[in-house]
């Protein structure tokens, strides 16, 4: 695994690509960039070919021992590792400890063990079994075993600085088992940065964790809904200065995308990918601007014709002698405000990760009953290109099974295409109209009447 930076935005932002994962080092993945959430190695709600469906997914691919750990003597008589088991091809495959896209209860982890829970309950792990799964699963690269139960506001300092101890004593078990392993030869072994809320052990955390042999760094409990968006990126920040600058750094928990540009602006290369689930299943499509066209008419949200791209089949259009993604978002800023939804992004409670938040419409609202527009105009996804909002509406009404399939296609090239902008606005030193456009300002969430 290498990362080459091409470059670094106002000191913190990276841009460039990771190259060389996986074991025969054929794949790579550009930064900032997100991974493939799954469970169990299928992105909810859509099989293999309807997945594929999507131009531009990532090369890794994110599965949670938290799925798998109950399934570890099914996997150790098949022998041939998670990826074969699960029919993944053609991908690099991370193993994660917990699933971000399901909270977990807190007060398990002890000195020798931390828990994981799956479908039936909770599974306790010492570095012996952790160690047992990782062999079993083969992994391309995966994260470390580590203490995470300190993102709670108003844990003790006592009590991260035992987390901090105990995830740098869980890493050196853990390399010293992975260094012996023949079964691990050629896997990657990412570190946790621990440390909670406090700015000293999230920086001894850090500074700590870069001395050992790790290939990169996992930033663990500065989730949404642990604590507000300044103090995550001031502790970010300090923690990025320990690390070493050609190794990424993968930051759990996060997803909004205000949330994602903040946190590339601190120095985060990689995210999990659980936002456009999350959406999905509280029956909301997301629906943000984050066009960077240099066009005026385009950035104010004029509606252009548009034409289909011949090889990935999204749409695109010609502009300024370029050929650049069109993103144009078309919910009715006055709808919005009739129905209560729209607010300050962040203005919802964000431990509560259940509530919808302002980049996404709600499809189960009854206006959207007769309304015959696509979730958002230009998407070139193949819900948005066949399908309609009030058909969305009724399939969620109905509970037919198809509106998650539909709505998780849309969510994902959404998303997707987010991160393909984001990388766009630093290659090109345009962050702050992409901020302004994902944040709703200047026409970036609103829509014309037509």
């Amino acid at each position: 695994m290498k990362l080459e930076l091409s470059r670094v935005v106002q000191g913190r932002g990276r841009l460039g690509v990771l190259k060389e994962l996986g074991k025969t080092g054929q794949h790579s993945l550009e930064v900032p960039g997100c991974l493939l959430h799954t469970h169990l190695g299928a992105v909810p709600h859509l099989t293999r070919d309807t997945l594929h469906t999507l131009s531009n997914l990532p090369s890794v691919t994110q599965v949670t021992l938290s799925n798998i750990a109950e399934h570890q003597e099914v996997l150790e008589e098949f022998k041939d590792g998670f990826r074969r088991f699960a029919g993944l091809h053609n991908t690099v495959l991370y193993c994660s400890l917990h699933d971000p896209a399901t909270p977990c209860p807190t007060g398990y982890n002890t000195t020798k063990t931390v828990s994981v829970w799956g479908s039936g309950g909770r599974i306790e792990l010492t570095v012996a079994k952790f160690m047992a799964l990782q062999k079993t699963v083969q992994p391309d690269w995966y994260q470390s075993m580590a203490d995470g139960e300190t993102w709670q506001s108003g844990t003790s300092r006592k009590r991260v600085r035992k987390s901090v101890d105990r995830t740098l004593a869980h890493l050196d078990e853990c390399l010293l088992v992975h260094q012996n392993s023949q079964e691990l030869e050629g896997v990657e072994v990412f570190g946790v940065v621990e440390g909670g809320d406090i700015l000293e052990e999230r920086v001894r955390s850090g500074r700590e964790t870069a001395k050992r042999p790790v290939a990169g760094f996992c930033l663990d409990g500065l989730q949404t809904g642990s604590m507000d968006q300044a103090l995550r990126t001031q502790l970010i920040t300090a923690v990025t200065k320990e690390l070493p600058e050609d190794k990424p750094r993968l930051l759990q928990g996060v997803g909004r995308p205000d949330e994602v540009l903040a946190c590339v602006e601190a120095g985060v290369d990689l995210f999990e990918s659980f936002f456009p689930f999350q959406a999905t299943e509280r029956g909301c499509a997301l629906c943000f601007g984050f066009d960077v066209s240099s066009d005026p008419e385009l950035a104010a949200g004029v509606k252009f014709g548009t034409r289909q791209h011949p090889v990935s089949g999204g749409v695109r259009r010609l502009c300024a002698g370029s050929l650049v993604e069109f993103s144009g978002v078309v919910e009715l800023a006055e709808e919005k405000t009739a129905s209560g939804e729209t607010r300050q992004n962040g203005d919802s409670n964000p431990a509560d990760q259940s509530r919808m938040t302002s980049f996404e419409i709600d499809l189960k609202d009854k206006r959207h009953r007769d309304d015959f527009r696509p979730l958002v105009e230009g998407c070139g996804c193949y819900c948005c290109v066949n399908h309609q909002r009030a058909y969305l509406h009724h399939l969620l009404v109905t509970n037919e099974l198809l509106a998650g399939v539909l709505l998780m296609i849309h969510n994902t090239a959404h998303y997707h295409a987010f991160f393909r902008a984001l990388r766009e606005a630093l290659a090109n030193d345009k962050l702050d109209v992409l901020k302004r456009r994902v944040l709703g300002e200047g026409g970036g969430q609103t829509e014309r009447n037509e």
